[in-house]
């Protein structure tokens, strides 16, 4: 059997609620890469939002995300750094095996670091199959476009499933002039070469950032196999977002394309206030608290 035919254990299910599908469709135990082919096939949309931690991963598991991204993000919003290049293989991997211990059906995605899968396909492989061992991932995820696709091949070869990334890739954020949309005029025609070669490759999804509506519309219409949109309309199959832009526990800038779905920072600084005045006035710990 192969990876993307379903098992019996995949098609053991429970209904879909009708507000969300409206139809007597099945909803898997576990998601998989087919379901997702399935789902652009039916025109569904999905959803994949960040996760670094086992905490977070399950409670966005138990909402119902299809797919969770231990993105090196993580270099950011866990780490600090004002880039996504620092990060290690080595410190991203303990991120990712603490998203798939929380994860009970979505597929977690992993990205592979800055440096570790340039250099050649080898090293793409030797650095994905340490994800696939080490922290328990589903499929791995790589920035790139049709002059390395080579790697995205090798990896897949692998027996890895990979997600391709395109339109901005913040690795190479210096390279590209910073954080600039990417694919107007006459560079469209990149990023439609770029999705198709990777799809070519092998890519079992294509997320592409920061490009103009329009042109995601041709991407999904350009390539077979699901895309994920971010910052790119709505054109795509499936969205992402970074779960502490989407809830608010950032307290910077937020980019242009997210919407802002709760005020976490708001709740929580407020509650360690409380805290810290029952503390002050010796009214917590209470009896009840008390053993």
């Amino acid at each position: 059997m192969s990876n993307d035919e379903p098992s019996a254990q995949d098609e053991q299910s429970a209904p879909y609620s009708s507000a969300a599908t409206g139809s007597g469709s099945t909803e898997p135990k576990r998601i998989r890469t087919h379901h997702l082919q399935r789902f652009k096939g039916e025109g569904r949309k999905f959803t994949m939002i960040t996760a670094y931690d086992a905490m977070i991963a399950n409670v966005l598991d138990e909402a119902g995300v299809e797919l969770l991204l231990c993105g090196d993000s993580a270099a950011n919003v866990m780490q600090g750094s004002d880039s996504t290049l620092s990060i290690t293989v080595d410190e991203h991997l303990v991120y990712a095996k603490s998203v798939v211990a929380g994860a009970k059906r979505a597929l977690v995605v992993a990205d592979l670091p800055f440096g570790s899968y340039q250099a050649s396909p080898e090293q793409a492989v030797h650095t994905a199959v340490r994800y696939m061992k080490e922290a328990g991932v589903h499929a791995v995820k790589m920035e790139a476009h049709a002059g390395n696709a080579h790697h995205v091949r090798a990896v897949v070869d692998a027996g890895i499933p990979v997600m391709a990334h395109a339109g901005f890739t913040p690795q190479a954020e210096h390279q590209l002039g910073g954080f600039r949309v990417q694919g107007r005029g006459e560079q469209a025609r990149k990023v439609i070469d770029d999705a198709r070669a990777l799809e070519e490759a092998g890519a079992f999804c294509i997320l592409v950032e920061m490009i103009p509506a329009t042109l995601m519309e041709e991407v999904e219409a350009a390539v077979q196999v699901p895309t994920i949109g971010i910052g790119a309309g709505t054109g795509s199959t499936g969205q992402v977002l970074v779960w502490q832009d989407m809830l608010g526990l950032n307290n910077g800038r937020l980019p242009r394309f997210v919407k802002k779905y709760a005020d976490l920072r708001g709740i929580i600084t407020e509650a360690v206030r409380n805290y810290r005045e029952d503390v002050a006035q010796g009214i917590f710990p209470a009896e009840e608290h008390t053993f």
